[in-house]
């Protein structure tokens, strides 16, 4: 089955947490702090896969986490760190943060790329060792790990798509065009899916064609299946439109020619703009000996092709004369990333309520201080204590009107106020 987006959560490993020991020795008296770090949180890495066309294996797994990074332990032994996990995607796969829609990466290119990255390892005590604090009873925590809710979104990476009308015969000139191997049948919408073909002129000289299926009026506003394929056009250095200009079920090649184009402006004004070539088709068929005159005086200045996917006449031609302009065009489309990550950390993004002599304090920053702090410890909640005065918040809290005696509620922690 073929899938071109999938909405998946990814989790890098939370860095493991730094260890409270002290060096005991024989003959070796106050040995002091010898806690190690925590390993570092294993990271989520995206790497593009040619042997890969579809997002379907997304279908049915949905959320991803790498591994936890180990604790650290005495004699400053510092934990294992998490174990990375590789995430195998097609190339042309478009990698959008849900949230705010913005794209963190486009992998058409091959490579990979860091998605998620782990958490930092705490700090053992042997690292809070000082002249005064010679023996420090607490380490901090392992950070967690970034998490993301993404959607992939896959366009497929062609020199040449095939657009047009269902029946217009597309599928049947891949097929001879290329070895891809369509479905094709006598009705409208028998392929229900973007197909690519390699096309070879000659040894090392070579194009990717797609056949882009379900383009009918409306499709840029839902109808048919030329909604869920129009994205698949933008990657395309060229078009080949083409049309049926035998009229087989009474329709008019230069009325569909319109449509079509249409149907591009409204999805996109510079995929419109796109150079464009028109395909005759079905000229082995044609009994109106003024069709193809009418067809090329509508679609001027554009050149026109008359070709027979059934007999393959004109199909050489069609082929040589394709990889010659593809070889002056600009490469592939690459979408540039304009995701911006949140920011944290910042005393500006603390968040402060009160109600009923409670103030709550909120933010990133001080919800991962909480976590490095042992509250059952003196010098643990000295230190605390001291980073809340330096970052400003007891002066942001004054200034708010705070009073002797009421409480600060940190993520369930409750202090209470005294100047």
């Amino acid at each position: 089955m073929f899938t071109d987006t999938a909405t998946i959560t990814v989790k890098a490993g939370r860095g493991g947490d730094g260890a409270v020991a002290f060096h005991r020795e024989k003959y070796i008296n106050a040995g002091g702090p010898d806690g190690g770090d925590g390993g570092r949180g294993g990271d989520i890495i995206l790497r593009a896969d040619d042997h890969l066309s579809t997002l379907a294996d997304f279908r049915y797994k949905r959320s991803y986490a790498a591994g936890t990074g180990g604790n650290g332990s005495g004699k400053r032994c510092t934990g294992k760190d998490g174990e990375s996990l590789v995430i195998r995607v097609p190339r042309g796969t478009l990698v959008r943060e849900k949230q705010s829609g913005g794209l963190m990466a486009d992998m058409s290119a091959a490579g990979e790329f860091l998605l998620a990255k782990g958490g930092r390892g705490g700090w053992g005590n042997s690292h809070f060792a000082t002249p005064t604090r010679q023996a420090p009873r607490f380490a901090k925590a392992g950070l967690p790990g970034q998490e993301f809710e993404i959607v992939l979104e896959l366009k497929l990476l062609a020199d040449v798509g095939l657009i047009g009308f269902p029946n217009a015969g597309k599928s049947s000139l891949l097929t001879v065009m290329s070895s891809a191997k369509p479905k094709i049948a006598g009705y409208p919408f028998t392929t229900l899916s973007p197909n690519l073909g390699v096309v070879y002129v000659e040894h090392e000289r070579s194009f990717v064609c797609a056949d882009i299926p379900g383009l009918i009026e409306g499709a840029a506003d839902g109808a048919g299946l030329g909604h869920a394929f129009l994205r698949h056009v933008e990657r395309c250095r060229m078009l080949l439109h083409v049309v049926d200009t035998a009229g087989v079920d009474g329709r008019d090649p230069c009325a569909d020619f319109d449509a079509i184009n249409a149907e591009l402006a409204a999805y996109s004004p510079e995929l419109a703009g796109r150079p464009q070539w028109v395909v005759a088709n079905k000229t082995d068929i044609l009994e109106d000996g003024d069709a193809l005159e009418r067809l090329r005086a509508h679609v001027a200045p554009l050149p026109v092709w008359p070709v027979s996917a059934a007999t393959t006449e004109g199909v050489r031609t069609l082929i040589s004369a394709v990889e010659g302009h593809v070889r002056t065009l600009p490469p592939v489309l690459v979408f540039e990333p304009d995701y911006v990550p949140a920011g944290g950390g910042d005393i500006n993004e603390t968040v402060i309520t009160h109600g009923d002599g409670v103030w709550v304090v909120e933010g990133g920053w001080i919800e991962r201080l909480l976590n490095d702090i042992n509250l059952d410890e003196l010098e643990s909640r000295m230190y605390f204590n001291r980073r809340l005065r330096q970052n400003g918040l007891f002066e942001r809290l004054e200034e708010l009107g705070i009073a002797e005696g009421d409480v600060i509620d940190v993520y369930g922690t409750e202090f209470e106020y005294t100047k």
